[in-house]
């Protein structure tokens, strides 16, 4: 049974939340706070988190952030916060997807299934290891690597990301076709995430993010892998 933690501050949203996810098969822990939530982490190495921003004392990009320094589990982001920088800066840290309150439990739901599925579809995949450039793309393990150099773990976001646009070299991606990739069907319209997942992926694989070699900015349109 897949574990998956919860962490929120509002008891009515964690049963909430507890009572879906049990339903839907899934176990399930609780922190109230981010100091917990790191612990259980550490302990119990869920394989998802679901992390409300808004806690008190330690707040959930703080946990991210932390989080992010030694793990890639998955992230999805539960918050009350609209602001489109408060996702974003969400996204940039690492979190793999967000859901803002109030929220459909049945759609919360569906968005971990899908996290889920992704990460099945690669470990189930038949010894799938390409090159791209000079990066090796070892699909089944979700590891990236490079002959000269030692790279970042990608979250299996990310990950999914550069699989899809480096299995078709030279092809340009629109932020849309991008967000199709992620979540397999288009729950939001909210391209501006594609950008804060790209800029990790070169800050993880490029040898300057500023000065990208293998995902290139096509103007207007979105990203392509080079062709080069």
């Amino acid at each position: 049974m897949r574990k998956i933690l919860v962490v929120d501050d509002e008891p009515k949203i964690v049963q909430l939340v507890r009572d879906y996810l049990e339903r839907a098969g899934f176990g399930v822990l609780t922190a109230a706070n981010g100091k917990t939530a790191l612990a259980v982490v550490h302990s119990e190495k869920p394989d998802l988190v679901i992390l409300d921003l808004g806690l008190p004392e330690m707040d959930g990009l703080d946990v991210t952030r932390t989080l992010r320094r030694d793990s890639n589990v998955p992230i999805l982001m539960l918050t009350a916060r609209s602001e489109e920088t408060d996702k974003l800066i969400g996204l940039e840290l690492g979190a793999d997807d967000y859901i803002t309150k109030p929220f459909s439990p049945k759609e919360l739901v569906a968005r971990v299934r899908v996290l889920f599925r992704r990460i099945d579809n690669y470990s189930l995949a038949d010894n799938q290891v390409f090159r791209a450039a000079d990066l090796s793309l070892d699909v089944p393990r979700m590891r990236v690597t490079a002959a000269d150099r030692n790279l970042e773990e990608l979250t299996p976001t990310e990950f999914e990301l550069l699989v899809a646009m480096a299995r078709h070299p030279g092809r340009v991606f629109t932020r849309a076709q991008l967000l199709d990739v992620v979540h397999g069907v288009a729950f939001e319209s909210y391209e501006r995430a594609i950008d804060a997942h790209i800029k990790n992926i070169r800050h993880k694989i490029e040898l300057s993010a500023g000065e990208p070699h293998y995902i290139l900015t096509v103007y207007g349109v979105g990203y392509k892998f080079t062709d080069e």
